[in-house]
């Protein structure tokens, strides 16, 4: 071999290293990105929140989360094992729906461990909580879907029993800080005791409604049946409207519970709150949101909450309040399946907007003026 020949082979081997080299960082680079690209957090852009769930032998019967499971539909299931029931995820759409289990207490749980998942980056994601709940029937009928602008905490404060209250108190519920039912002026709706009442983003609560408002809630005669005694809007076919939440960890049902809850709501709210709806988990549900917005996790201004009216508060005339509780108790709540197909109905095309929209609402919230 001669000298030029050995010089000319060495090249060609370097060049062959070289391009060897070259090639193995560019390909460990492109797995790292891979792999980068693996462990990113999912953008989610909607959550579903649905609060209980009838759920025997593994199989999934009835209940909030039916509807978006079977529906919608949500087929990918994946783990939760600090919650109560597994979380369902649509993919395409990047909508993830969760099962707080019902009552103040495991909805704020389940919303705090859902919004630390290191799996999911929920900074940019619109909360639509959708859920059964006893219905004002001075406001709405059984069957109707309100989105709520104001939730109200009927747990927190002073309490004296029935049997115990001065003649000329109308209510034993005393604000925490007050001497007397409704005192004012009323306390500030944050404070050390507690935080007894939240304001959604009343934009967003008007674009959902403006959206939903004219959609036509099927009647039939179960729910004619249940809203036949009643007068005003309680005897209306189911609506879609605008009202407020009053939450709270116990059942309740009369007259004068309802009294308390259209007070209490407006008392809270400035009174521009309108007691519409009774459920558990709403309040709890904020609390947990309150604090991942504080550290930059959530945005409080995405969150939207629909409630459908299973039954009613108040009994119809004739029947008192205990006898409506036993008849509840053997007879179930009469619009309860109604109410579940209504919030599907009602809430899905307000999640499907948000999601589909994203080159938009992933920045600019529905509702909320321009720049």
């Amino acid at each position: 071999m001669t000298f030029e020949t050995w010089r000319s082979t060495a090249a060609a081997g370097r060049t062959a290293l070289l391009g060897l080299a070259v090639a193995c960082l560019f390909g460990l680079g492109a797995t790292a990105s891979a792999a980068a690209r693996a462990n990113r957090p999912i953008e989610v852009r909607v959550v579903v929140v649905t609060t209980w769930e009838v759920i025997r032998d593994g199989k999934d019967l009835r209940g909030e989360l039916y509807a978006w499971r079977t529906k919608w539909p949500m087929k990918t299931e994946m783990p939760f094992p600090v919650g109560v029931h597994p979380l369902l995820y649509d993919p395409q759409r990047h909508v993830l729906a969760v099962l707080t289990g019902m009552a103040t207490a495991r909805a704020s749980a389940s919303t705090m461990a859902l919004g630390l998942d290191p799996r999911f980056d929920l900074r940019h994601a619109y909360w639509v909580l959708a859920g059964t709940a006893g219905v004002n029937p001075k406001v709405a009928s059984a069957g109707s879907t309100a989105w709520e602008r104001f939730v109200v905490d009927g747990d927190l404060g002073q309490e004296i029993d029935a049997r115990d209250i001065p003649a000329d108190w109308p209510t034993g519920m005393i604000p925490n800080g007050r001497l007397h039912p409704y005192e004012l002026p009323a306390p500030a709706a944050h404070t050390d005791d507690g935080n007894t009442a939240y304001a959604l983003n009343p934009a967003l609560a008007d674009w959902a409604y403006a959206r939903t408002r004219d959609i036509h809630i099927p009647d039939d005669q179960a729910l004619a049946k249940a809203r036949a005694p009643y007068a005003g809007p309680g005897a209306r076919p189911p609506f879609v409207l605008e009202g407020d939440g009053l939450m709270s960890a116990r059942f309740w049902y009369g007259d004068h519970m309802t009294a308390w809850a259209e007070q209490w709501v407006p008392y809270w709210t400035g009174g521009k709150g309108v007691f519409a709806m009774s459920a558990e988990e709403d309040t709890g549900v904020m609390q947990a949101l309150s604090l991942l917005a504080k550290a930059g996790k959530v945005r409080l201004d995405r969150v939207l909450m629909l409630r459908a009216g299973s039954d009613y508060v108040a009994a119809p005339p004739g029947l008192s309040a205990a006898e409506f509780i036993a008849r509840e108790a053997k007879e179930g709540l009469p619009a309860n399946r109604q109410a579940l197909e209504a919030l599907y109905q009602v809430a899905s095309p307000v999640v499907r907007a948000l999601a589909d929209d994203w080159a938009h609402t992933r920045e600019v919230v529905p509702g909320s003026r321009p720049h």
